[in-house]
């Protein structure tokens, strides 16, 4: 079996660094919600038939797939609309990135998993290196506005998607990939009515790399799903915080942001906090027998 954490990983250096081709994309004219509906639209006229194919195999967790569909699909519109309509990106993304401390409350309330010290070490250290690499302020800390409603809510959402992907055990993997494009379809194309945005008129070329674009979201996604379905929600929920240390060090590597000291500490602090969490735990002593 593959590695679930090294999965995990692989999945977040591809949404990390997936704000090269939706620059490009945009730039050509299409971006925000129109390139969410497009892109996860053309997944989803081959998630329908597929989910309708395995649907003897997730009809006992129904309520799971359901679940995916809503909280996975309202994390992606939620986020991408915060981040089309917010001018503060740093809080909007210190807002959606609270999404590890929800994944362990979550997982220790609702999948009964275990807290331990590590693991609670780990999420304080990701939640700290977080805060440097992004840098707060003074902003940082003024009242909850609606778009930062927004950035919060997907960061809740994208957490429970994780642990309703983890809880749904009998759903096979693809089902539960598939689900959560059909759920950012319908958000998107709702979001698309209520904003008066339309799909662009692009060239053939511009298509086809939307196309394969969505194929490259979808084995990040089916990575993710791999990753988080094998791991304990409390440790897939610090390594994925890798995602912004790609995010940053590719923006820096393509001179579009510097690179200072306090970004340094905090991405070392986001990958010691991603390797404490891959950790494998320490195996329970074996209780001696008892004399007969």
């Amino acid at each position: 079996m593959l590695r679930p954490e090294l999965v995990l990983i692989f999945a977040t250096l591809l949404w990390g660094t997936s704000w090269i081709p939706l620059r490009a994309f945009a730039e050509a004219g299409i971006s925000g919600m129109p390139m969410v509906f497009a892109s996860y639209g053309l997944i989803a006229l081959v998630a329908v038939p597929l989910l309708w194919r395995q649907r003897r195999a997730w009809r006992g967790q129904a309520w799971g797939l359901l679940a995916i569909v809503i909280f996975g699909g309202w994390a992606n519109t939620a986020l991408i609309s915060s981040l089309s309509l917010g001018h503060d990106i740093v809080r909007l993304m210190l807002l959606f990135y609270l999404a590890p401390v929800w994944a362990v409350l979550g997982g220790w309330l609702m999948l009964r998993e275990q807290l331990t010290a590590l693991r609670l070490g780990a999420l304080a250290l990701a939640m700290v290196g977080i805060a440097l690499t992004l840098g707060i302020g003074l902003d940082t800390l003024k009242p909850l506005e609606g778009v930062d409603w927004l950035a919060l809510s997907a960061g809740f959402a994208f957490a429970m998607n994780n642990l309703a992907t983890r809880a749904a055990n009998r759903i096979p993997l693809f089902s539960k990939t598939f689900a959560a494009f059909i759920g950012s379809v319908a958000f998107a194309g709702v979001a698309c009515l209520l904003l008066d945005q339309g799909l662009p008129t692009l060239r053939p070329v511009t298509w086809a790399l939307v196309a394969l674009f969505a194929a490259g979201w979808l084995l990040a996604t089916l990575a993710a799903q791999y990753g988080v379905t094998h791991l304990e929600a409390s440790r897939a929920a610090v390594i994925i915080v890798f995602e912004l240390i790609a995010a940053v060090l590719s923006a820096a590597w393509l001179g579009d942001v510097p690179l200072g000291p306090r970004e340094c500490v905090g991405a070392a602090l986001v990958c010691v906090a991603a390797v404490l969490a891959a950790w494998p735990d320490q195996p329970q002593p074996a209780l001696p027998r008892s004399a007969t």
